[in-house]
């Protein structure tokens, strides 16, 4: 996805859902001190690379794919 086209369906995202307005860059930090509250290795995206090619997965790898699972859980979602 394009970075501007990215950015506009974030903007529209965050105000859809009526929260304060962060950075996307920002929202990385946040996920990572999640899913470490979580007990889940701050590595995690780095244990292998992702997978373009799965379509099945969005391109995540098994283990991004789970700790998103888990935090999703979490969060009630």
């Amino acid at each position: 996805m394009e970075p501007h086209n990215f950015n506009r369906r974030f903007d529209f995202r965050v105000e859809q859902a009526g929260v304060h307005r962060i950075t996307v860059h920002g929202t990385r930090g946040t996920c990572a001190t999640l899913l470490a509250a979580l007990d889940v290795h701050p590595e995690w995206p780095a244990d292998s690379p992702p997978q373009p090619d799965s379509r099945d997965h969005g391109g995540l790898t098994d283990a991004t794919e789970q700790a998103l699972r888990k935090l999703g859980g979490t969060l009630g979602t």
